[in-house]
């Protein structure tokens, strides 16, 4: 059986050996030892594969446990297969809304900075009234834009 040490994982998966001794003392992966020396075997690296694909699309060390722990389970991976899937929708449903969020968020940032836009491109011009573009478009208030009250 083919086996790797902490410092070949660390350099395939680009990440520190203290980032996998940690993933260690969270009971994540269980290497053998040899010694002082950590050996790790096809089952850890693949471990710590899923592991680091878990972070990468938001799920925490808890979630990635709880997932990894029930392929031990004697039921053909069937609970662990139910779990992951499960899991896997309630991250799929929080992204869509924080991208709904950041979707919003950009339309209004871009709303506003067509509005500042204005009111600076308008300071330029001289105003009639001696009042400037305030009086002429409204006043900022925060990032929207109210009408003055000569409109």
């Amino acid at each position: 059986m083919k086996t790797f040490s902490i410092s070949q994982l660390s350099e395939e998966f680009g990440i520190t050996p203290r980032a996998i001794r940690f993933y260690e003392d969270e009971d994540l992966i269980k290497p053998s030892r040899q010694g002082q020396s950590r050996i790790y075997s096809p089952r850890d690296r693949a471990r710590l594969a899923l592991i680091l694909r878990g972070k990468r699309v938001g799920f925490s060390l808890v979630e990635i446990k709880e997932m990894l722990d029930l392929y031990d389970m004697n039921d053909g991976q069937a609970t662990q297969l139910s779990h992951a899937i499960k899991k896997f929708n309630e991250r799929i449903n929080s992204l869509e809304r924080q991208r709904g969020d950041i979707e919003q968020a950009l339309v209004e940032l871009r709303q506003s900075r067509a509005r500042l836009e204005v009111l600076l491109a308008d300071k330029g011009t001289p105003s009639h009234n001696g009042r400037g573009s305030e009086a002429e478009h409204g006043r900022l208030i925060g990032y929207a834009m109210t009408p003055s009250a000569h409109d």
